[in-house]
């Protein structure tokens, strides 16, 4: 009964994290719902005995890449005004809910039936975890990594160039109203 609450508790947490973080216009708030569906995420994982996962969660999507976007929100200070209008945003979110909600059917049904196929196959330990990560798929991870900081790089020199854009038509236009 306790696993049920606990599961039941994450759960809210994590779906609570993830309405907030499509329904916020304001992009903190929106990257703190990530950060709660995140760390909820990790829960769950612990709550599997995977304790790996739970850290690994907690480091790569908590620890890098909610800092990441933090970091990169709070350099591009997007302002409301600045964001387009989505007047239809509830019927799109409904919409592709009933859409995925056939594969989602789909998933369950296919993972609930796994656990039979996989009771035949050895134990993977943290160790045999790390060396196959290490040693096969080192260089996808740091690819995906440099990926990721330079999508970052490129929002903030995105940024910066239309801030200046901004503050050069602002200053033509007072120098303009300055002349008699």
């Amino acid at each position: 009964m306790l696993e049920i609450s606990i599961f039941s508790i994450l759960a809210l947490f994590m779906i609570g994290g993830s309405i907030a973080m499509i329904s916020n216009k304001q992009t903190v708030f929106a990257a703190f719902g990530f950060l709660v569906a995140m760390i909820a995420l990790a829960g769950l994982f612990a709550m599997l005995n995977s304790q790996f996962l739970a850290i690994a969660q907690i480091l790569v999507s908590v620890g890098a890449v909610v800092v990441l976007s933090m970091l990169t929100i709070l350099t591009v200070n997007a302002q409301s005004k600045s964001l387009p209008q989505e007047p239809n945003k509830t019927k799109w979110i409904i919409l592709t809910s009933i859409l995925v909600a056939p594969f989602t059917i789909l998933l369950y049904k296919t993972l609930t039936t796994l656990p039979d196929h996989f009771s035949t196959m050895e134990t993977i330990n943290t160790k045999v975890l790390g060396k196959e990560m290490f040693s096969h798929w080192v260089l996808p991870f740091e690819i995906l990594s440099i990926l990721l900081l330079s999508a970052m790089v490129g929002a903030i020199v995105i940024a910066r160039k239309s801030k200046k854009k901004e503050d050069n038509t602002t200053q033509t236009n007072s120098r303009e109203r300055s002349r008699p």
